[in-house]
């Protein structure tokens, strides 16, 4: 049986997609303001404007996109899905392959920072055993990962399609990586290929509460840790959830409109970058301007906002909500950063995943690898050593 073809992949968006890009920024029609601006009702638009008129006059996508096309990149189909990805092999033979996935509103420029520390640790400083083969696919109908027009495209299935993935490549044994969605994926990917698969590190993880023993009373007792924990989660469901009912609901709605309005598409993003970061309400304390419209870029310039946005339906619809309470016995670690959305009570956690590797970080939010890249990439080495051979 034949495999595949993996086909080399460049980066090369058309001059003309840029100059109507510059177009619409400069022909944003803008509602009006709020007497009293602040973000209690979404993106405070002054700080919208400046965002945009830099993306407008001053960011230099070429000089983005030739930091991105200096990794070796490559696409092939699986399940009938066209998959991008970085593929960079370290020079060390004995390096662990590493599947690293992102999530929502992120994609693979979340990763610049990383790639080469845990690819070839010697170079930056750091013990050239802890080296890793990585491989950083953008999720289906994320970046370019389209186009995605099938439906169905929930975390397991992901899982499922990274499996084959290594597989292609070559790897028999590996590990996998991720935030937000790409900790589901992961946890897919552990569940689909348990013979390969030998352990996952994330920097985010959910778990539902745990059911009580058989005829025993829940706990009448919660420490003021899982109280303050217990309290952020109703503070995203109440406050900061919104655009997951969207996504999650009607999301095909949403997509027209950040397909066609490059402001629209980066007030959707850039809201969660300030609420979710470490930044004390200022993005730029987190990530940079050109971090974050880099970002954008790989939904604007790729029409992916509305596709990327299903994930959320697609995992609502299709995932099993058993296989959150069958455990998961790949051994996982967690690097939990202070700043993240949701943090669940570890009790939780180790009822639902084989944990055996928990590091609370000093700072940082949702998007480590881009706000603390040197904390997660340490995080993942030490992780990953204990499964060196």
């Amino acid at each position: 049986m034949s495999t595949p073809e993996i086909r080399p992949f460049r980066i090369e968006v058309p001059d003309a997609d840029l100059d109507d890009l510059r177009d619409r920024l400069r022909r944003t029609r803008w509602p009006e303001a709020l007497d009293d601006p602040d973000w209690e009702y979404g993106i405070e638009q002054g700080t919208l404007r400046d965002l945009a008129s830099y993306w407008a006059e001053q960011y230099d996508w070429r000089k983005h996109e030739a930091a991105l096309n200096r990794f070796d990149q490559f696409t092939t189909e699986i399940d009938g899905q066209n998959v991008h990805f970085l593929h960079v092999r370290s020079p060390r033979q004995d390096a662990i392959p590493l599947v690293v996935t992102h999530g929502w509103p992120g994609s693979v420029a979340e990763f610049v920072k990383v790639i080469e520390p845990l690819s070839d640790p010697a170079a930056h400083g750091a013990d050239a055993a802890d080296a890793f083969h990585v491989v950083m696919p953008s999720l289906p109908g994320f970046g370019f990962s389209q186009p995605n027009t099938s439906k169905g495209w929930e975390p397991d299935r992901v899982g499922r399609a990274w499996a084959e993935l290594m597989r292609r490549l070559g790897y028999t044994r590996y590990g996998a990586q991720g935030g937000d969605w790409g900790s589901p994926v992961s946890v897919g990917v552990a569940r689909a290929d348990r013979e390969h698969c030998f352990a996952i590190h994330v920097n985010f993880l959910f778990a539902p509460p745990p059911p009580p023993p058989s005829g025993a009373e829940p706990p009448s007792e919660v420490s003021d840790e899982d109280k303050a924990k217990l309290a952020g989660f109703e503070h995203y469901t109440t406050e900061e959830s919104g655009y997951a009912q969207i996504q999650g609901t009607k999301p095909q709605t949403l997509g027209y409109a950040l397909n066609d309005s490059p402001v629209g598409q980066l007030a959707w993003i850039a809201e969660k970058f300030r609420t979710w970061t470490d930044c004390d309400g200022v993005i730029e304390n987190a990530v940079t301007r050109d971090e974050l419209l880099t970002n954008v870029m790989l939904y604007w310039v790729t029409g992916t906002g509305g596709s990327a946005g299903r994930i959320y339906r697609e995992a609502r619809l299709f995932s099993d909500p058993s296989l959150l309470r069958e455990r998961l016995e790949t051994p996982v670690g967690l690097a939990a950063f202070p700043k993240e959305v949701i943090e669940a009570p570890r009790s939780w956690l180790e009822a639902s995943y084989n944990l055996v590797h928990y590091t609370q970080m000093p700072r940082g939010g949702h998007f480590a690898a881009l706000e603390q890249p040197e904390l997660l990439v340490d995080d993942v080495r030490a992780f990953f050593r204990r499964f060196r051979r």
